[in-house]
């Protein structure tokens, strides 16, 4: 990880690789004309107040993510100016906001890996503003090269931004230095979960997942218990065992309690960890498989959820269940056909194998349910329908309770987790009925993502307050890296986890 450090050295005099500054979009009246931010005075001032038109003449704008690279003045310790985009000027007295100034730090540090130092002197209003560029720096700074090697000994590539020194931070101000830590426990716990998600299936079954989190757990103090096939089997969870019936990778059910003496309200998380995902007998055709070792993002985004809530200290009792299977066609593969009896007792005629990741969810949501918490929160990458919905940035939100969706939402927004609430029409429920079970793991084909919503609801038990995040859009990142956020596994939903456990943990989960 990047070590990051708070400065109130002036930037002509810092010794670093680059010093990184901010740019944002002109005005109307001047809407190619690039204005620098705060944070840039000493590199506006040794360019005797030209830096924008300078920038204008290299082709900046402004525009959020853009980078712009130029020689450092004379008399900096520094070589290099990054200036990078903010996008469109604040109004007058207000901030950038976090968000852009989370985005921008992630792209200079991204542009600036193999470097040893870097100076960011992006604009810091307050301490929230020096938390986001921490966590920016950090999160874009990620990289996962575990498997890759340049055939030397060493690894392909350039090594990741080593230090950052915040700029403008004050670091004997309690509130700056509370937001670095809370940014790199964050970070830290976020970039261990896009670890998870890009090792491969081969080197991540369950039990190999269930072992990092005990792991993690004895390291930071949580309570941890991991069923087995024969505990399984013993409880009843008919539908993990369902959907890992066909691997010669067993099946286990990990449960994760961080408790605070404090502690006022209990938030359960269940993560659907599907360590890989061919389909099952309804096989998924080629061009939809190979990245499918990203199906166990949800139960990697509650574990870092869970962690990062013990490294904080958080004053409220955090269960992380992850339920972990993996889904491979065999002989003893659950069949289109076959029914299951879950573990709340209800059977469900399994009409599709590769819809597995509802019946691993059915049964922890049931499991989390018997301890009664104030609020239960699962975060899958459920379906495909989602994404067809709402693109591959932002994940959708369903609840049980509409308070509690917008408390959801809201903690999403503020953390800068593109995320939207989606409704639970009643009458697709009915798409659902069989003929055979009590339920079909199945229904309409027109609003999926909905059906699977409806689907969990099934076994949250009554009177707890529930939500649903569907994150099949946002887990794993297909195209290029943008903003803090990298090509492969992503982390999404942990970020609103943790702000949902710091909401409960100061009473408020509505």
């Amino acid at each position: 990880m990047t070590a990051l450090t708070l400065s109130t050295a002036a930037v002509p005099g810092l010794r670093a690789d680059a010093i990184v500054i901010g740019v944002a979009k002109g005005s109307a009246s001047k809407p190619g004309a690039p204005v620098v931010a705060p944070g840039a005075e000493a590199v506006d001032q040794a360019y005797d107040g030209r830096l924008a038109g300078v920038l204008e003449t290299l082709g900046a704008s402004g525009a959020e993510g853009e980078v712009t690279k130029l020689p450092a003045p004379a008399g900096f310790k520094a070589p290099l100016v990054v200036a990078v985009g903010l996008g469109a000027q604040p109004e007058k007295d207000a901030g950038y906001g976090t968000e852009a100034l989370r985005k921008a730090a992630g792209v200079a540090a991204r542009t600036l890996a193999g470097s040893k130092k870097a100076a960011f002197a992006l604009p810091l209003t307050d301490a929230a503003d020096a938390g986001a560029v921490a966590e920016g720096v950090l999160l874009g700074a990620y990289s996962f090269d575990a498997y890759k090697d340049n055939g030397n000994g060493g690894k392909n590539g350039k090594a990741p931004l080593a230090e950052a020194a915040l700029v403008g931070g004050k670091p004997r101000d309690k509130a700056y230095k509370a937001a670095v830590e809370r940014a790199t426990a964050v970070a830290e716990e976020l970039n261990r979960a896009r670890d998870l998600i890009n090792t491969p299936p081969n080197d991540l079954n369950p039990e190999a997942f269930a072992a990092v989190a005990q792991a993690a757990a004895k390291e930071h103090g949580i309570k941890v218990q991991v069923l087995d096939e024969k505990a399984l089997t013993k409880g009843g969870y008919g539908g993990i065992l369902g959907v890992g019936a066909g691997s010669a990778s067993g099946p286990r059910l990990v449960k994760l309690s961080y408790t605070s003496s404090k502690a006022k309200k209990h938030l359960a998380l269940v993560g659907k960890g599907i360590t890989y995902d061919s389909g099952g007998i309804s096989l998924k055709p080629a061009g939809h498989n190979e990245t499918m070792k990203c199906d166990m993002s949800g139960a990697a985004a509650v574990f870092a959820a869970v962690v990062a809530a013990a490294r904080l200290g958080l004053e409220v009792n955090v269960t992380g269940w992850l339920a972990l299977a993996e889904n491979m066609p065999s002989g003893s593969a659950t069949r289109p056909g076959d029914v299951l009896r879950m573990y709340s007792g209800k059977t469900v005629e399994v009409l599709n194998t590769d819809a597995e990741g509802r019946l691993v969810l059915a049964d922890a949501l049931w499991a989390a349910s018997q301890e009664k918490p104030d609020a239960i929160v699962d975060v899958a990458t459920l379906t495909g329908a989602m994404m067809l919905a709402l693109g591959s940035r932002t994940f959708g939100i369903m609840a049980n309770d509409d308070a509690f969706r917008s408390a959801v939402h809201e903690a999403a927004e503020e953390v800068g987790e593109p995320a939207w609430p989606m409704p639970l029409p009643e009458h697709l429920r009915k798409g659902m009925d069989s003929a055979t079970a009590d339920i079909a793991n199945m229904g309409e084909r027109m609003g999926g993502g909905l059906v699977a919503g409806l689907f969990l609801r099934e076994f949250v038990g009554e009177g707890i307050t529930w939500a649903h995040l569907d994150i099949a859009g946002p887990a794993f990142n297909e195209g290029g890296p943008f903003g803090y956020t990298p090509k492969g596994g992503t982390g999404s939903a942990v970020r609103t986890l943790v702000r949902l456990a710091e909401r409960a943990a100061s009473g408020d989960l509505s």
